[in-house]
């Protein structure tokens, strides 16, 4: 009787996971149809993934990874992948909406996975100061080791590189936390719940709507790079400058 109890208390209050859309049959089918055509060949007919004769993964399973993740993967036009590289990059989509919409609702239909969020995610109008000025907060402690302060992106080893934000729809973004792309972590709704991701958006988006009082902002990559744009042309210049004062002055030119 106990653990019946626990278990009911534990189901009725426990956060709900993100399940895959109800979608029709015809989106499913048409789905599966592009996704033969275009997807197969890397991630199998069953989108159970292709394994290598090394044992590596040529195209991971798709099976579980929900409407999100392909969303996020094919409208941002990093798949299908040009060539293999160590990350895929962004770069112009290949599928329209509507198709990017059939292939989600085909892989989705595979088993429950994160669906694509809504606006519980993405409604930054519902944002104030201090939510924003929260997301800052959460951005700061859990992203900027990646993706900048002001989300510029930056390098990391093996030829991985955390994306600029600056574009990035609002949808993307909440995709990227909830579906954990490539190097990126999984940011579940447990660890970080809807409304901070959104308010960490909106912080995003914040920041890079801020005019640059001081002049020149310099891609916004930090002090290094203002330090480096400092030596290089202020110094270089007073440099050049100087060279130029002592080979004009009155003294070389008197004989």
């Amino acid at each position: 009787m106990g653990l019946f109890v626990a278990g009911g208390m534990y189901y009725a209050i426990a956060p709900k996971p993100a399940e895959a859309q109800t979608t029709t049959a015809n989106d499913v089918e048409a789905g599966r149809q592009l996704f033969l055509i275009g997807c197969a060949s890397c991630h199998g007919q069953n989108a159970t993934g292709i394994e290598t004769q090394r044992g590596n993964n040529y195209g991971p399973s798709l099976i579980g990874v929900g409407a999100a993740a392909v969303d996020f993967q094919v409208a941002t036009g990093r798949m299908p992948m040009a060539q293999t590289a160590p990350q895929a990059p962004d770069k112009p989509r290949e599928y329209d909406e509507e198709e990017t919409r059939q292939l989600a609702a085909y892989v989705a239909s595979l088993s429950p996975g994160p669906a694509i969020p809504d606006g519980e995610y993405t409604d930054l109008d519902k944002a104030s100061v201090e939510d924003i000025r929260e997301g800052g907060e959460l951005f700061r402690a859990n992203c900027t080791a990646c993706h900048n302060s002001v989300g510029a992106g930056g390098a990391m080893p093996g030829g991985k590189y955390a994306p600029s934000l600056k574009g990035t729809s609002a949808t993307h973004i909440a995709e990227a936390m909830i579906t954990g792309p490539q190097q990126m972590p999984v940011f579940s709704d447990d660890v970080i719940t809807p409304e901070d991701k959104r308010n960490i958006i909106a912080y995003v988006k914040q920041v890079q709507g801020q005019p640059n009082y001081g002049g020149l902002a310099g891609g916004g990559l930090g002090p290094v790079v203002d330090g480096l744009f400092t030596w290089i042309i202020g110094i270089g210049g007073l440099v050049i400058a100087a060279i130029w004062i002592g080979a004009h002055g009155a003294r070389v030119k008197k004989r």
